[in-house]
């Protein structure tokens, strides 16, 4: 499939996704996109939701309530939408390709799917490659894959078991932070924005849905160590390194303690593996030293860290995570 340009399509073709529905549209990532896609002001957004859900879905939204145990209740949700934004699951995908969704865009907000080794060691390999492979399969919808690292504002707020931060503001010198080896390994988080759009004609090389087909999209926000991360911390705060407990452990060591915890049925271990397996030496979470980015075909903006930083701070003086 060769790529297209909007220049070439019939008066009155749009060059963006009008239609985009969405699962999990107030969730912790859903509810993000759906603001940045609003603000846009050219989408028309449904929240797939249960028929029974008690969520309040925002102004501007449309709903569609929907039956899981009955495909059909799905399909007819879905008709006439251009794209679906999903968690990974064989009913919806069928749906989208019963009802000729021609895009889906799987919940694979993360890591590179290139490296298996870190897919599989991080337990989110097999389940995206069998959605991907079913997508295809069906014949009827085009995948496209998003790699953006962790969600770093929640990432940095949510307990030391993700980025090794524990911040204490109840009493002094109290924050905690445990540094991956010697806290130097690189990885590059994310701010999820936009999705892409088609290009006025071939002289703009930026975002045609083509170039994206059953491919994987690279964006972040910075590329940072833990060391970077505390820094930026300490700016933020007006804060020293003495008002930390500051220690360290092998990042292989981290990741077996999260394996183990998690077979025993402890789910904080599955978060303490991911994020110390993506802060190996070898610089698994770091895809920006090898990949070529897509933000600048996107228009993604440069980001800066401090400024988040601040507002992961915020959400942990909110003490965020006990109140959802």
């Amino acid at each position: 499939m060769t790529d297209e340009y909007a220049s070439q399509k019939p008066q009155g073709y749009s060059n963006y996704l009008k239609k985009v529905a969405i699962i999990g549209a107030t969730g912790h990532v859903g509810s993000h996109i759906v603001e940045h896609l609003l603000k846009n002001g050219k989408h028309e957004v449904t929240a797939i939701t249960r028929k029974d859900s008690p969520a309040a879905i925002p102004d501007g939204i449309k709903v569609a309530k929907a039956d899981y145990s009955e495909p059909s209740t799905l399909v007819e949700a879905l008709r006439g939408q251009e794209a679906l934004i999903i968690t990974l699951g064989s009913k919806l995908i069928e749906a989208a390709a019963t009802a000729g969704v021609p895009w889906v865009i799987p919940n694979e907000w993360g890591s590179d799917p290139s490296r298996e080794d870190l897919a599989n060691d991080t337990f989110l390999g097999p389940g995206r490659i069998a959605a991907r492979k079913h997508i295809q399969d069906l014949g009827k919808s085009n995948f496209i894959g998003t790699c953006c690292g962790f969600w770093y504002e929640f990432s940095l707020a949510g307990s030391e078991i993700r980025y090794g931060f524990a911040f204490d503001f109840q009493k002094p010198r109290r924050h905690r932070v445990t540094f991956y080896d010697d806290g130097n390994p690189r990885s590059t988080p994310r701010r999820g924005r936009r999705l892409v759009v088609l290009p006025e004609d071939e002289e703009d090389r930026s975002s045609t849905l083509s170039r994206f087909k059953n491919r994987t999209v690279y964006i972040s926000s910075f590329s940072v160590s833990q060391k970077d991360i505390f820094d930026s911390v300490l700016r933020v705060t007006g804060g020293v390194a003495d008002d930390w407990t500051i220690s360290y452990q092998p990042s292989v060591e981290r990741y077996r303690e999260g394996v183990e915890a998690l077979q025993k049925g402890d789910m904080r271990g599955l978060g303490q593996a991911l994020y110390a397996r993506v802060f190996y030496q070898d610089g698994p979470g770091n895809y920006e030293a090898r990949r070529a980015l897509h933000n600048g075909v996107l228009g993604l903006p440069e980001e800066d860290l401090d400024k988040y930083t601040a507002v992961a701070v915020q959400l942990a003086k909110a003490d965020f995570l006990n109140k959802e």
